[in-house]
């Protein structure tokens, strides 16, 4: 039995945004992020599905800026997903653009440069990978061509600053 799409509404976002090296005072906000982690089985069968209330909740606490929470989160649903599908490519490079978020906010754009660059090689390599026509999965329905695009924008810029974090919701916005 999976939990209904609306769980990942009534999460509620952490109290807080852990930064490591900055957040010396305070742990993450570890029993927060249980609640969505209960909420992903042991093993998905054959594909994550894209309205996972888990996989929605880490990829909105990306776009709230919780972007070591979100990484935590996709992690834990990247585990359970199929090995060899297609939806851990797109979970991979969805925890690699978390993370050159993260690195954007501990004001390292050198680590965050190389973090997109990986996150772009990975949709490239989901690009080479058949899609399964009216597919319930999260790489069948999520546009990663609108998300590379976002990363190439960032990865043509001379330098990247605080403000320059991808919204992984943006590219299903456009």
């Amino acid at each position: 039995m999976s939990p209904p799409p609306s769980a990942a509404n009534q999460l509620p976002l952490p109290q807080w945004a852990y930064v490591p090296g900055e957040t010396a005072d305070a742990d993450a906000d570890h029993d927060t992020l249980w609640q969505a982690k209960a909420l992903v089985p042991s093993r998905f069968r054959d594909f994550v599905p894209a309205r996972h209330p888990a996989l929605r909740y880490g990829l909105a606490l990306n776009d709230h800026g919780f972007f070591w929470e979100s990484q935590q989160i996709l992690e834990a649903v990247w585990a359970a997903a199929p090995q060899g599908g297609r939806e851990r490519i797109l979970l991979r490079a969805c925890i690699q653009i978390a993370g050159a978020n993260l690195k954007l906010r501990m004001l390292k754009p050198h680590a965050a440069v190389r973090l997109f660059g990986e996150a772009l090689r990975e949709l490239t390599t989901l690009g080479l990978r058949q899609a399964v026509a009216g597919g319930d999965g999260f790489a069948d329905t999520f546009p990663t061509a609108v998300l590379a695009a976002l990363l190439k924008g960032r990865l043509a810029q001379p330098a990247l600053s605080k403000a320059d974090w991808v919204n992984i919701g943006a590219a299903g916005r456009t």
